[in-house]
């Protein structure tokens, strides 16, 4: 490659990064504004982080997204594995019809199933409230576990199951102890994308939520209507937590991996 072109592509990446993540970086400092303005800094201050702690509508909109997002993410998680086991073993018409339907909420646009939703919901005079987002979460995020552990298992020698059956192990624990421990990364792959996509949702929410249920999404919505500082402070703290999770589900298999290897080693 040219000299001109390595400091081109260098430059595109350099704005590129800017582009991205400069809205990121300007809403974490202007969280510790102490004026109201947003976009002028009046200097160092808590005072929004302690206004917005002591603002029980957002702490409760934080409850709900932290809760749903946790519950959400471990029933998908339950659900999408035994699914993907379960069509790894069936027959290939039935698994590429499952294939199939499995995508559909992954393709839809989210507006169109979450008027789904709140019809389905209506129709059945389902009371709209923790209960239903809840339910709703779980439908949306459970496709996105099964495509990440799908490739996982294609990858698995078929006869690995068969091979602990015969060693005298139990079907449970050969589905414990043998499949799931090969999956694994993709099983957190998916836990980890269904707790992104429960904790930033927006449009399905907020069409089958209700009873004073906001997840933070939908609390940030109704407050970008007026000017409130807290909302970098709120926007902030969600950036944290998300990081946080990013962290821990990256470093966790590294440092694991380590303590394996130095067992090896001993």
């Amino acid at each position: 490659m040219k000299p001109s072109k390595k400091i081109g592509s260098k430059i595109y990446m350099i704005l590129l990064m800017i582009f991205f993540y400069l809205p990121i970086l300007y809403t974490i400092i202007f969280s510790f504004n102490s004026s109201r303005s947003l976009t002028r800094f009046g200097g160092f201050s808590l005072r929004w982080y302690e206004k917005m702690f002591h603002d029980a509508t957002m702490m409760e909109s934080i409850f709900y997204t932290i809760a749903i997002a946790i519950l959400a993410t471990v029933i998908s998680t339950f659900i999408g594995t035994i699914t993907a086991i379960g069509l790894s073993k069936t027959n290939r018409i039935l698994k590429a019809i499952a294939e199939q339907v499995n995508d559909l909420p992954i393709m839809n646009p989210e507006i169109v199933t979450g008027i789904g939703l709140l019809m389905f919901f209506s129709a059945l005079g389902v009371r709209k409230g923790f209960l239903t987002l809840l339910l709703a979460h779980i439908m949306f995020c459970t496709p996105y576990v099964i495509l990440s552990i799908a490739p996982k298992l294609r990858s698995l020698d078929p006869n690995l199951a068969d091979a602990a059956l015969d060693l005298g192990a139990t079907p449970w624990q050969a589905l414990t102890k043998v499949i799931v421990p090969q999956i694994m990364p993709g099983i957190l792959s998916g836990a980890l994308i269904a707790f992104t996509m429960s904790f930033d949702d927006f449009i399905i929410s907020y069409f089958v939520t209700g009873n004073g249920v906001n997840n933070i999404s939908i609390l940030v919505y109704t407050m970008s209507k007026r000017i409130n500082p807290s909302i970098n402070a709120l926007s902030t703290l969600i950036i944290v937590i998300i990081t946080v999770v990013l962290l821990l589900v990256n470093i966790i298999p590294i440092i694991k991996q380590k303590k394996e290897r130095k067992q090896h080693e001993a």
